[in-house]
């Protein structure tokens, strides 16, 4: 996102060297969805549909599907035209976290990036979401940065980071057989989920 500038030939983007593009247009090429997910005071559709000249109904309603909280939005009085408070205060924080993907996702974004993003959400919604963004981001490159296995476990490739440092770089199947430290947090988060139970909690 050129937050920071780098050493030359460091990052590229489809061949070129990041350092070297406009900052507008690297992130006109990139959505971005925080942690801690900021909402205007506004009505659901002109959240949505921030990045837009002119708002288009049809793609914010797609937008919010893919993100799995259409039918959220569908049982508030106002449906989309309802007014969110300030930083969103009147949603859940799972029903904020979901709005803020559906707002990147209306971009379609060449690159994505979703940070900590759905940690708010249950284990079938995580699941609902990520298999949506399988089917739309083909071609696309979208970047998770998780804690949960659960978010992580069928992307093509994870980066494990250990106190700041790259400790392995592969698939999941790959890092279950060679780094002892990712079958250690697969073991911790999966016994996790068995003692909190529930219908929320799956396992991975």
């Amino acid at each position: 996102m050129r937050i920071y500038n780098l050493e030359e030939n460091q990052v590229f983007i489809d061949g070129n060297d990041i350092m070297k593009l406009s900052i507008e247009s690297v992130r006109n090429a990139m959505g971005y969805v925080p942690q801690d997910n900021f909402l205007f005071s506004d009505t659901i559709t002109a959240n949505i549909g921030f990045s837009f000249n002119e708002l288009d109904e049809e793609k914010i309603k797609e937008s919010a599907k893919l993100a799995d909280v259409y039918d959220n939005v569908m049982e508030f009085k106002e449906q989309f035209n309802t007014i969110l408070g300030e930083r969103g205060v009147t949603v859940s924080g799972g029903q904020k976290q979901r709005i803020s993907i559906a707002r990147a996702l209306a971009k379609n974004p060449e690159i994505l990036i979703l940070d900590d993003s759905v940690s708010a959400v249950d284990t079938k919604t995580e699941e609902a979401i990520i298999k949506n963004l399988y089917r739309i981001r083909k071609g696309k490159t979208t970047i998770f940065i998780a804690h949960r296995i659960s978010t992580v476990k069928k992307m093509d490739k994870i980066i494990l980071l250990n106190q700041g440092e790259v400790s392995a770089i592969g698939s999941h199947a790959e890092l279950m057989k060679t780094s002892p430290l990712y079958q250690d947090m697969v073991k911790r988060q999966t016994l996790e989920n068995l003692v909190q139970g529930g219908a929320n909690h799956e396992g991975l």
